[in-house]
């Protein structure tokens, strides 16, 4: 697939790209070779390929879900302005 000065310029526009005529010409080049590649790409056979998330095998580690900074109110609490039977005071922005 190649591409031209026209549709370069069209989605330059879309783009919202201010390009000028040497900007063009050095964009339909670079994005001709990106399209070849494309090409190429499509040409590999890709039946019976599983999808893969990484390429390198990996297994996530979990932790335990389990409360570790708990019961510590009056810590949470020092810095705020305002708290009223342990919990913060904010202002009233819904009517």
């Amino acid at each position: 697939m190649s591409i031209d000065k026209e549709t370069m310029r069209k989605v330059a526009r879309l783009g919202n790209l201010h390009m000028d005529d040497a900007g063009l010409e050095r964009a339909v080049h670079q994005v001709g070779g990106i399209m070849k590649w494309i090409d190429q790409l499509a040409e590999v056979n890709t039946d019976n390929v599983e999808p893969l998330a990484s390429v390198v095998a990996m297994e996530l580690h979990l932790r335990a879900d389990e409360v570790t900074d708990g019961d510590c109110i009056e810590q949470v609490l020092a810095n705020a302005p305002e708290s009223m039977q342990g919990f913060f005071v904010v202002p009233k922005v819904v009517e």
